[in-house]
């Protein structure tokens, strides 16, 4: 079969649609990078916000009506409307609890054939050709943060075993991969529910002694998973990116606590400076939500002031939706709409400000940069974007294509929320 997979949403289902791809592959059927010419398209959903939600819903009618045969749709969404998911041109809808089974039970092959042998990464074509793979390590989360959504469709907590994850890790630098970025709902539980429990640090350095993995990069963490002794691990292993995604929410305390949050600014301001101590030039980014129900102008004013202490590289901020099922959604006090993104615009406006700060620091210094995108110029050469570890965008001018290579570049100047970059070595 000839088979389309698109995803919207976070890089856990980035990882899932990935993992598709590759037992899809190891079956013999072609990966195509157009709905149009596929037999089957694989969509999978996300629920986070009402805007996700609704942009699932326009991909899975996009591929039924760009001609693809047949459209199964997986993922967050489709376990939380089930009923709004048969509405839609579907073949069939498979649950998040049967999605890690997707591909096996459509085949109708065991599981177990995909542990038989290792199949290399290719990356998926397309849009989603990509010099990074994110590879889920866990699932789920015990957590009941009362705006999320997540926690009801992902089910409780699991972590998947060490030696699946670095059999995934090595295949995926086998084939041609710079940079791994682990993913989970609630990544910082990982090896809290095995028998004999392990902490994140022994996944980590585990795959940094037992694969080639050029670069490892962490998605999301919760800050309560973290001591201050974790970030000791950036002085001990060089191949770590610089950069920790560490989800706020809110910086008013009396906030945190509606949103059953487990964390305070005191606690956060104390893991933020023990990160910094251990490694300077760090990028910490995080997420927050404008206008939590409740959020009275004393509290707004609370968190914009601790964002501005803690002076993140960067943010998602999310203008605050209620989502069904979420205790949130019945909490009393709702902030009016246009009082939610009035609020929303300040705090980007604020974030912006202490992200251009945080990229002028690094003008005129020499980092690493994985290029992720190369357009040609013809006789003039290359056009070239990539990533530094710790995170920022960095454009540059090349007279070969770069993609998937890592170079070192010298930071000349500023160019909006990216740097230019002169290249001086490969690097890889």
């Amino acid at each position: 079969m000839k088979i389309y997979l698109n995803t919207v949403g976070c890089r856990l289902n980035q990882s899932e649609i990935e993992t598709f791809g590759r037992q899809f592959r190891a079956e013999g059927h072609t990966l195509v990078e157009n709905a149009a010419d596929a037999d089957l398209a694989v969509i999978n959903t996300c629920a986070v916000t009402r805007e996700a939600a609704a942009d699932s819903r326009k991909m899975i009618r996009r591929a039924a009506r760009d001609g693809a045969d047949d459209v199964i749709a997986t993922g967050c969404w489709v376990t939380m409307d089930p009923q709004g998911a048969a509405r839609l041109p579907l073949g069939k809808v498979v649950l998040n609890p049967k999605k890690d089974d997707l591909v096996s039970d459509l085949l109708d092959i065991p599981k177990e054939t995909f542990d038989l042998e290792p199949v290399m990464r290719e990356p998926l074509p397309g849009a989603r050709l990509r010099t990074r793979a994110f590879i889920k390590v866990q699932d789920g989360c015990d957590n009941r943060c009362t705006f999320c959504v997540t926690t009801l469709v992902r089910g409780e907590g699991h972590s998947h075993p060490i030696e699946a994850i670095l059999a995934d890790v090595q295949a995926a630098v086998d084939g041609g991969v710079q940079e791994v970025v682990l993913t989970g709902v609630h990544l910082g539980s990982w090896g809290q529910d095995f028998d004999q429990p392990e902490p994140l640090p022994f996944l980590i350095r585990a795959i940094l002694r037992r694969t080639s993995v050029p670069r490892l990069r962490l998605s999301s963490l919760e800050p309560w998973d973290l001591s201050e002794d974790f970030f000791q691990l950036w002085g001990q292993e060089p191949r770590l990116c610089r950069h920790l995604h560490l989800p706020l929410q809110s910086g008013c305390d009396r906030t945190l606590r509606r949103m059953a949050r487990k964390t305070t600014q005191r606690s956060f301001r104390a893991l933020v400076h023990a990160a910094r101590a251990a490694s300077p030039d760090i990028a910490i980014t995080t997420d927050l939500i404008a206008g939590f129900p409740g959020e009275t102008d004393e509290e707004f004013a609370d968190t914009l002031a601790f964002v501005r202490e803690m002076n993140f590289a960067g943010a998602h901020v999310f203008t605050y939706s209620p989502r069904p099922g979420t205790a949130a959604a019945t909490m009393p006090n709702p902030v009016p709409k246009q009082i939610r993104r009035a609020r929303n615009a300040e705090l980007r406006a604020t974030v912006d400000a202490c992200a251009a700060a945080y990229r002028a620091r690094f003008v005129g210094d020499t980092l690493p940069v994985l290029w992720e995108s190369a357009t040609g110029l013809g006789p003039d050469g290359w056009q070239i974007t990539g990533l530094t570890d710790n995170y920022l965008r960095v454009n540059a001018h090349a007279d070969q294509d770069l993609w998937n290579t890592i170079t070192n570049v010298e930071v000349t100047g500023l160019n909006g929320a990216s740097v230019y970059g002169k290249i001086i070595s490969h690097a890889t």
